[in-house]
């Protein structure tokens, strides 16, 4: 069994997925559009959204993420993820630190990396793109 993370992103899969892979070193393995699909799938979003990401992979150290712009069901959400925090594990708080500073920037701290009773480096925030993050060096 196998359990990997989905986000559903509001336009910006594409953007997110590219910034991942440049900042945490991660490979895109899968970024197609709407209109990559059978011709019925493109026909099921507005024109405006058929260049917009349908399916997003990427891996990081044998770990998987995906991704789509969200046009599950018809809907598209402008409050972004919520619910839940992707963990990243760092093996050096150097590392760590700097994870979170790339994840952070324009995006919402909601706790700064810090040292606490269970970690030598944690922060959490939710970045651009509205994922959320919890950055982890024990």
């Amino acid at each position: 069994m196998k359990l990997n993370p989905y986000f559903n992103f509001n336009g910006c899969c594409e953007a997110a997925f590219k910034f991942y892979a440049r900042h945490l070193g991660a490979e895109i393995t899968a970024l197609m559009t709407f209109n990559d699909g059978p011709p019925e799938a493109a026909e099921q979003v507005p024109a405006e959204w058929r260049d917009k990401i349908m399916h997003a992979s990427l891996t990081l150290d044998g770990h998987e993420l995906m991704g789509t712009d969200g046009m599950c069901g018809g809907e598209v959400s402008d409050t972004g993820i919520s619910g839940a925090h992707v963990v990243l594990h760092a093996d050096e708080p150097g590392e760590a630190e700097r994870i979170f500073a790339v994840l952070s920037e324009d995006g919402c701290v909601e706790m700064p990396m810090e040292q606490t009773f269970f970690a030598r480096r944690f922060g959490m925030a939710v970045d651009r793109f509205g994922a959320p993050w919890m950055v982890l060096c024990e």
